[in-house]
């Protein structure tokens, strides 16, 4: 490869402009190599750089008194008091999903547990946000089925719990999946590492598993639209091996313990290239690189390849000469690859040398610094004329369409997802997936615990980018809420078309503007994050789907809500008003068979006002179990409480007009909250003068769900409709058929 000269159109065929080229001809001061022309293309392209986004990034507000790192490192970390800190952050694999779903979503887990173990955590929990195309689509349930086992083939082999997340289905994803991958950690405030090389002549070590030719290009392919030629880049998804990612865990954090560690970063994305120049650039150091010493599985690599594969569970860091011997003997016992690759200097180049010749000579600071910082043009987009509840029609039969809703693809039951997912490991768990947010205990406090929830709506993003934006925010901020924990931080995960086209970088900008407006008004600062782009196959983009991964801190365990625990007798409030809303949700796509008009606004000082009202309740224990409406509506929210606990209810709401909108309208800012009947009285009188609507609605009693003369349905009912489509759809037939 070393041979092979470099012109435009090869430059081209790395994703690199015209511009750009010519950018790097004129900062490398010749026709870069071939090697250095893959470095030049890893480091520049969409997923490393960020050229697209990084204008509007810069937007978000990412800090507070929370906050000790945000963006900029491996994940953000965010001050859970006691001199402890959580680690967290989400990220996306969907392209390498697409292609091979095991394996993309594997590594996808291995990739985001070593962004938060690289920073000194070790990892108590993960989640994960999917989307996939329709369930008629003849590739959906082939996705579905490798994306879930290799989630939890990679995760329950690592040993670490998953706690929650999402799966939704539309015909916008059959080309493109969406698998974001979310990781949190505890670590000790004074125990966080970063990736800042500091000191002259000091060695760089390779750490972990040996470097193959799979992954190669992965960070550019991740850069691109989708086409015919999909399945030839398959060689480009990386293979992962969670039990080699375990060993490199408790190696890493041993060797931390010993102070040894100057600087250390994950070799994810680029592989070599990234890693070494993020810690060369950030400390104003130079890299000197020789890839006869780093540890290789494969004959006769190639410097190009060596420098771009993303081979698996590989760190690179900077060392404590004086503590070599101490650190190569803790990676032997491990049975994990250390080797000195190369040192620090101070001459700001990035040096590669292979074969005893010098195959790479660039100027360290401008392979990132340098990178384009592109204001693409941007049209506003999305937006639509209001509607009032008379323009949607009434469902002909109520407790029909409740059981259909319940049963319908995006609100049926995701047991069968989670229940191949090892959801209690490590002992902390505290609440399993299907409630509103999962909670884990934080190790060595008695009472305390974290929350963490997923959350975004892309047909509200759809339609109206700014309330959706904010309405992503606000989701997670109740879903934290809701559960009992005080909203901490956020990380996010962006995920749009092409960025080129107008139409969708619009829906970008809106999209960060509601964000950031929601993030400031709701205190939770983005603390680390990912965008995605150019999740296109033929031009045609998947849904606007800006992920928000929140984290929330509860101080008494004990005093936790959960969806399922109220109990016969409880009288059930709702927090907020009856539903106006009709224009994209659930109700219109299900029983309408539509999906048009407005997203539905966000009150985001009302999200506040009732958010902290809610978790009042719950801390001075009145709430026997609570919920957040959503999707579906109040219906649904009852249903699905009722579904958890086991027992009906008898409601009576507020709905002389538009019945169907006050039961299935997706209107924000609201709860259902149970309280013990013998403390309705005094939690209604004592909520007077708070300023937030709320009322009392009915009470937990039998095991039918009635509401007014409408809905009259038996438990068991609801839960056969809402249990059965997905082990229905991945049954054994289905899964026959998909593979044909």
């Amino acid at each position: 490869m070393k041979d092979i000269q470099v012109t435009a159109q090869i430059a081209a065929d790395h994703g690199l402009s015209a511009d750009e080229y010519a950018r790097i001809v004129e900062l490398t001061g010749r026709v870069p190599t071939f090697t250095e022309l893959g470095i030049w293309s890893a480091m520049w392209n969409e997923h490393c750089s960020y050229k697209s986004s990084k204008k509007w990034l810069k937007t978000l507000p990412t800090e507070g008194p929370q906050v000790v790192y945000g963006p900029g490192e491996n994940a953000g970390v965010v001050d859970i008091g006691d001199d402890d800190v959580v680690v967290f952050k989400m990220e996306s694999h969907n392209h390498p999903s697409f292609i091979e779903p095991y394996q993309g979503a594997a590594t996808g887990v291995g990739g985001i547990l070593r962004d938060v173990f690289t920073m000194g955590a070790r990892p108590v929990a993960t989640m994960n946000a999917l989307r996939f195309g329709e369930p008629d689509h003849p590739k959906t349930r082939h996705l579905v089925s490798g994306v879930v086992a290799g989630i939890g083939g990679y995760g329950n082999s690592f040993g670490v719990p998953c706690v929650g997340g999402e799966v939704n289905f539309h015909e916008r994803y059959n080309g493109n999946i969406l698998v974001n991958a979310f990781a949190a950690g505890i670590a000790k405030r004074d125990g966080i590492y970063v990736s800042k090389a500091e000191g002259v002549g000091l060695p760089v070590v390779y750490l972990g598993a040996k470097t193959g030719r799979d992954g190669v290009g992965g960070a550019t392919m991740a850069s691109a639209e989708f086409d015919d030629t999909i399945e030839e880049k398959r060689p480009t998804v990386q293979v992962g091996d969670p039990f080699t990612e375990k060993c490199l865990l408790e190696a890493c954090l041993e060797l931390m313990a010993t102070g040894a560690v100057i600087a250390i970063q994950d070799m994810g994305a680029a592989g070599l290239t990234c890693s070494a120049v993020e810690m060369g650039a950030r400390g104003d150091l130079g890299i000197l690189l020789d890839l006869d010493k780093v540890p290789a599985r494969e004959e006769n690599m190639a410097a190009y390849e060596m420098m771009l594969s993303e081979s698996q569970e590989r760190m690179l860091m900077v060392l404590r000469p004086e503590k070599e011997d101490e650190a190569k003997a803790i990676f032997v016992k491990w049975g994990l690859d250390f080797a000195i690759v190369g040192e620090t200097t101070d001459d700001l180049r990035f040096r590669i040398l292979h074969k005893s010749e010098e195959v790479a000579n660039l100027p360290i600071k401008e392979l990132g610094d340098e990178a384009p910082e592109y204001d693409r043009p941007w049209i506003e987009s999305g937006t639509s004329s209001p509607m009032e509840p008379h323009e949607f029609a009434p469902p002909h039969d109520y407790n029909m369409a409740m059981l259909k809703m319940l049963g319908s693809p995006d609100l049926s039951s995701r047991r069968w997802v989670w229940e191949q997912y090892d959801t209690l490991i490590q002992g902390n768990s505290l609440q399993i997936p299907g409630g509103d947010a999962g909670v884990v205990r934080v190790d060595g406090h008695p009472t305390k615990a974290l929350a963490f929830s997923s959350d975004v709506t892309p047909r509200y993003v759809e339609a109206d980018p700014f309330e959706g934006g904010k309405q992503a925010v606000a989701e997670c901020f109740r879903n934290l809420i809701a559960v009992g924990a005080k909203p901490l931080a956020a990380t996010d995960n962006l995920n749009f078309g092409n960025p080129e086209k107008p139409e969708i970088m619009g829906q970008f900008v809106a999209a960060i503007r509601g964000i950031g407006e929601a993030c400031l008004a709701l205190d939770m600062p983005i603390v680390s994050g990912n965008v995605s782009l150019y999740n296109e196959t033929h031009g045609a983009a998947i849904l606007p789907t800006p992920t928000i991964g929140g984290v929330g801190l509860i101080e008494e365990s004990d005093k936790m809500a959960r969806i399922g625990t109220a109990d016969e007798g409880d009288a059930l409030f709702l927090v907020g008003t009856e539903g106006t809303h009709l224009a994209r949700t659930i109700y219109q796509r299900e029983i309408l068979g539509e999906d048009t008009g407005p997203a539905p606004e966000v009150d985001l000082q009302m999200e506040r006002a009732r958010g902290e009202f809610v978790l009042s309740a719950i801390r001075t224990e009145y709430a026997s179990a609570c919920h957040d409406v959503s999707d579906g509506g109040i219906a649904i929210a009852l249903a699905e409480m009722c579904i958890a606990s086991g027992y009906g209810a008898d409601i009576e709401l507020d709905m002389p007009h538009y019945p169907h909108a006050a039961l299935f309208g997706e209107d924000q800012a609201r709860y259902i909250v149970a309280v013990d009947d013998q403390w309705a009285d005094m939690f209604a009188a004592n909520s007077e003068g708070s300023g937030v609507s709320f009322r009392r609605i009915g009470t937990v009693r039998g095991d039918r769900l009635t509401i007014n003369d409408l809905v009259d349905i038996p438990v068991a009912d609801m839960k056969d409709a809402h249990e059965a489509w997905f082990p229905d759809f991945m049954g054994a037939n289905a899964l026959a058929q998909a593979a044909e």
